[in-house]
């Protein structure tokens, strides 16, 4: 494939508000050992690039500056090394950076194949959600079949995968949101019941779904200002697993009910970890949660598509929080 030497991108100019991201031209990257370069169809929006561009979220050492962690496109050129791509395949990728591009370089080891049935606007949707999830809720916080899952911000784009993957293997679901709207989506994709968390409060709502049991599993996006009462909502051998931080990074707990109950917490971050521990994750979610994807069981849910160079409009609207499911920028 004839390569052009520039490619359209949208830059962050500055630390700041939506405003500061800019439509521009940079050199087309090539692909080093054991990459491929993407021309990228379309990529998600998440809260990391948000973040990224208030300044309070770098990428990692040798990551691209240019925000967006998961896009979906074919194949243009593969570097050494590379055996199981080639230029044309249709993919989707996990990438530290470089998404908000017509092209982007990928680690081989971190594409999988559009899933069967989803086209590539929507495939964009796909990685970085259900390798956060995958990682989180089925590897540190070990969800079996039968067990309850608490999911918090069920109609994000994390939520609404957690809440769908939680269903199809086996786990009974509940979830909260902030609006009636919201709340009612959560529970067409398969939470036995949602709690507006503006009007109701959820521990209350969980000890009484739960008969007083309490859930198996808590994914939490929150932070510090959850943090007491993500504990009163665990079970016994329950495993809070931590996200995010939107409410703060510092607070303070008893441990009594984390000795009594034997409570594991834990938490993680995804962008920083190695090509192989994504790569790892990469081969778990083709194995287990690509037939799925394939048989339509779950699904990524996109609430809106934006031209790439109106990034800026995307990032209001996640700001603003009126959206359900996946935010995404055609390119």
């Amino acid at each position: 494939m004839s390569l052009p030497d520039l490619m359209r991108v949208v830059e962050i100019t500055a630390p700041g508000g939506p405003d500061v991201l800019v439509p521009a031209e940079r050199p087309v990257p090539r692909p080093g050992d054991g990459e491929v370069l993407i021309q990228v169809a379309a990529a998600g929006v998440n809260r990391p690039d948000v973040m990224q561009r208030q300044g309070k979220y770098p990428p990692p050492a040798g990551a691209s500056d240019l925000p967006g962690l998961e896009v979906a496109g074919t194949v243009a050129a593969v570097g050494p090394d590379v055996a199981r791509w080639k230029v044309g395949d249709a993919v989707c990728a996990l990438v530290a950076g470089g998404g908000y591009a017509e092209y982007c370089v990928a680690p081989a080891s971190q594409c999988l194949p559009v899933p069967e049935g989803l086209d590539l606007t929507t495939a964009a949707a796909v990685p970085e959600t259900f390798f956060t999830v995958w990682t989180n809720v089925f590897e540190r916080g070990r969800l079996k079949a039968g067990e309850w899952l608490l999911v918090h911000g069920g109609s994000s784009g994390i939520g609404t995968t957690a809440i769908q993957l939680g269903r199809a293997f086996g786990a009974r679901v509940l979830a909260t949101a902030g609006t009636a709207e919201k709340c009612a989506a959560c529970e067409r994709l398969g939470s036995e019941a949602a709690v507006n968390y503006k009007e109701a409060d959820f521990v209350a709502a969980v000890r009484e779904r739960t008969d007083e049991r309490g859930v198996d599993v808590v994914l939490d996006m929150v932070g510090a200002a959850y943090l007491d009462r993500n504990i009163d909502c665990l079970a016994l051998n329950g495993r809070l697993v931590i996200i995010g931080l939107l409410g703060g990074a510092k607070g303070t707990l008893s441990l009594v009910p984390v000795l009594q109950r034997r409570l594991t917490i834990t938490g993680s971050t995804l962008r920083s970890r190695s090509v192989d521990e994504k790569a790892a994750l990469a081969w778990a979610l083709e194995q287990h949660v690509w037939p799925l994807l394939a048989q339509g069981t779950v699904r990524p849910i996109v609430d809106r598509i934006f031209p790439l160079a109106e990034a800026a409009a995307a990032h209001r609207l996640m700001e603003q929080g009126g959206h359900i499911g996946k935010l995404v920028l055609r390119v």
